[in-house]
């Protein structure tokens, strides 16, 4: 089962959490169900309580502003729906655009999902030098997107919208 999407009291998005900790928080009174799933309960002796897809902190949570989303792998692979940039297949690793022996970083804009067999063939090259093109073009995600896009990422119905743009040259 996906996680629990937390809502501020503003309703606006702050992360995602267990199911079990959605639970507990409703059952504490510091959050209540804005949506729960149709046909799952939580039972127990005294408690009937409805599946909480978003639940919403009762209480104003002080977030102080981030840009950008700290980079990661399982962040990449996330943000690229765990698509290989170059074949399109399952994604279980991360490819460095530029690579670090040429001085590459790790950074949202220098890193993509990459197969294995797409990471072993383009090796130390660019994707240029090894003539493997790039199906999309890397970008950074906000803390928003980032928070969507794991919500999203129990959600297998094909490629991400911007697997179907060309990469710009």
């Amino acid at each position: 089962m996906r996680d629990t999407l937390v809502l501020n009291a503003s309703f606006e998005p702050l992360s995602t959490v267990t199911l079990n900790r959605a639970v507990v928080l409703v059952l504490q009174d510091k959050a209540v169900v804005e949506q729960s799933h149709p046909r799952l309960r939580v039972r127990a002796a005294a408690l009937d309580l409805p599946v909480p897809r978003v639940i919403r902190l009762c209480r104003y949570v002080r977030v102080p502003f981030r840009r950008h989303a700290p980079w990661s792998r399982r962040g990449v692979l996330i943000r690229d729906q765990h698509r290989c940039a170059y074949c399109g297949r399952r994604a279980t690793t991360v490819d460095h655009v530029v690579p670090r022996a040429q001085g590459g970083s790790d950074t949202w804009l220098n890193t993509v999902a990459s197969c294995a067999e797409d990471n072993h063939r383009k090796a130390d090259r660019t994707p240029d030098q090894a003539g493997m093109p790039l199906l999309y073009q890397p970008f950074v995600p906000t803390p928003a997107d980032t928070m969507l896009l794991a919500m999203r990422a129990g959600e297998r119905s094909g490629l991400p919208p911007w697997l179907a743009r060309p990469a710009a040259a």
